[in-house]
């Protein structure tokens, strides 16, 4: 069995982000959403993660949400698009998300910008999360938005709740999130950057001498 991802520190997702070369968003409340995808793709259970990385007070802080960033094996067997189910590529997309309606129904954040996925057209319960000179990649709007699954309580089966969405288990993390981004987008406005790692990328902090 693959392990579970751990129960991550501000110091490790710093770390981790310096050590990829990717930006870390400072400043008062301007968050880093972070998702971090699992090792096990063969699951269609919520075993990724979202965590939100901001300063507060001069203080770093962090909120970490059980999520998928994976399609449900019921889109992975009956992709929605006739090139294969949507994998988001890892990376940092920046300017990814804005507030919006998450398909018109409740506050999400939803596609702004074009955005990489890859293909996976095999149509078995695996997704493909590797990009190989063979893959398929495709660059544009494919509605991958960042919402919750059950409104009313957490989801445990991923099923059809994602297609290619980056997708909380729990209704109460979701909200906290939203609220998160409401207080942000009154400071440094309403488009929020995304970078996905994956588990393999988590990088301890160097211990100080």
């Amino acid at each position: 069995m693959t392990k579970a991802i751990r129960k991550l520190t501000a110091a490790t997702l710093l770390s981790t982000l310096k050590a990829c070369g990717y930006r870390v968003f400072e400043g008062e409340l301007n968050l880093n959403i972070i998702g971090i995808r699992h090792q096990n793709t063969r699951a269609n259970t919520f075993n990724d993660v979202i965590c939100v990385l901001y300063q507060q007070g001069g203080e770093w802080q962090l909120k970490q949400y059980k999520a998928t960033t994976d399609a449900g094996i019921y889109w992975r067997q009956n992709p929605m698009n006739v090139s294969g189910t949507a994998v988001l590529i890892a990376g940092q997309h920046k300017s990814l998300w804005k507030l919006g309606y998450h398909q018109g129904k409740y506050r999400a954040l939803v596609q702004h910008k074009p955005v990489v996925v890859l293909r996976d057209n095999d149509k078995n319960t695996e997704l493909d999360t590797d990009v190989t000179p063979q893959a398929v990649l495709q660059q544009g709007y494919f509605g991958i938005n960042c919402h919750r699954a059950n409104s009313k309580t957490t989801s445990t089966q991923v099923d059809k709740w994602s297609a290619g969405c980056q997708v909380l288990a729990n209704p109460s993390d979701f909200n906290e999130l939203i609220a998160l981004c409401d207080q942000s987008a009154a400071k440094y406005g309403p488009y929020f950057s995304y970078t996905l790692l994956d588990q393999a990328d988590i990088k301890k902090p160097k211990e100080s001498k």
